[in-house]
Parts: structure tokens; sequence; C-alpha cells
């Protein structure tokens, strides 16, 4: 299974999501930077962590509008999977790739800890190597990471089982609505999330809490 790793400037978690797909896939992603308007032919489209444009205007925002999010969303239309994680998350919001908005933590500071996930929907292409309900252990580190949806919004992506993740056990450190921490398109193939999975995949990380979630997007789970 091929990937691909999207480069902005301010993200600092490509090299980190880099070394995770390369020891799952066994095959080292490509690289798209941002004035790129075309992707190659991979299965899996990430956008890493950090702050794409330092975080002006809003998390995110600047980065939406470049060139290779169109090229993002013609992928994300073919069906390809695309994941965000952290600001990749911020930028798929802001982008409409995916529904909500992500604002300051409640605390107004920025937060970096463990956190505990409970999978609140394991029937998807990212979370087939969990079960519905587990809890796993995931690291965090953002400061505009508190998810919010309108009351219509948030009915139908509950309704639809849209919320992915949840901060489970009172470990939300953000504020969230319904404690989400993860959601997913309509179509099921782009999810966006707070938490940093590629930090927690092998023993030399403290567990392997996180490489589920990729070995389920790569179709590598048996492996």
């Amino acid at each position: 299974m091929k990937s691909a790793v999207v480069q902005l400037p301010g993200l600092n978690r490509d090299r980190d999501m880099i070394a995770a797909l390369t020891q799952i896939s066994g095959k080292v992603p490509v690289t798209v930077w941002q004035t790129e308007t075309e992707i190659p032919d991979v299965d899996l489209v990430v956008i890493p962590g950090g702050f794409s444009y330092g975080d002006y205007l809003r998390c995110g925002a600047i980065a939406a509008r470049m060139p290779v999010m169109q090229a993002i969303k013609a992928k994300a239309e073919q069906g390809v999977r695309v994941l965000g994680v952290c600001n990749g998350f911020q930028i798929l919001v802001e982008s409409g790739l995916l529904p909500g908005a992500l604002m300051r933590n409640a605390s107004l500071k920025f937060v970096c800890r463990e956190v505990k996930l409970e999978v609140a929907n394991g029937d998807t292409s990212f979370t087939r190597a969990y079960a519905k309900g587990q809890v796993i252990r995931c690291p965090v580190a953002h400061h505009d990471g508190n998810y919010f949806a309108d009351a219509e919004t948030l009915k139908a992506i509950e309704g639809n089982g849209q919320v992915v993740f949840r901060y489970a056990d009172g470990t939300n450190p953000n504020g969230s609505i319904n404690d989400i921490a993860g959601v997913i398109n309509a179509k099921g193939n782009v999810l966006g999330m707070m938490p940093h999975p590629e930090n927690l995949i092998e023993a030399a990380h403290g567990g392997a809490d996180g490489r589920g979630l990729f070995a389920s997007a790569l179709d590598v789970i048996a492996a």
C-alpha cells in the first residue's frame, strides 16, 4: 500500500509521520509540497501536525487554500483515504472536507500530554484493527483542539457514526463538545483527529496503541 505525506511551511510532524508509515507499510511514503496540483497514485494521503503558516488567521486557514488541497479534495472524491492529524485535522475542517470547527482549548493553554481515547466507531477503514468501545492511549500536543459543531451538525455526525474517537476516562484536554477527538466524513474515507497516533506505534515510544490506525488504513492489519 502506497502513501503520501503533505508538507507545508510550519508543519513539524512530517518526519514522525513518514517514519511511522515506513515502518508499518514497509514503503517510504512520497512527499507532496504545498504547491503541487497533483498527487501520485497512492492509497493514503496524510496531512501531519504542526503549525502551518504559524497558525496565523485561524489554525489551518491559510494551508486550506494552498493548491495541494484541491488535489487532496480530488483524491477524496475518488475514494482515496485521507488522514489529518492535529494541524492536519484543522486544515481538513478549514477546507470543508470535514464538518465542525476547532477552537482555542478551554484552558487557553497549550496541552502536551497523554490521553485515553475510546474507539467510538470500530467499523471504519481507519479503525478495523480496534474493537468498538476499546480504550487506547495516545499523546496530544495542541493549542486549538476544542472541537465544536452546531446542534444540527452535531446531531448528524453523532447519528451517522461519524464520531470515530472520543476522549475517555475524563482525559478531555481541550473542552471538545461530546469529548470528540476525531471525526470522519459521511463517505467514510476522510478522517481528522487531534491526538498523534504516529507517536505511539512501537516499544521505543512506550507502547503501540496508535499502530492499529495505520495498519487499518494501509490494509496491513495482519502484517
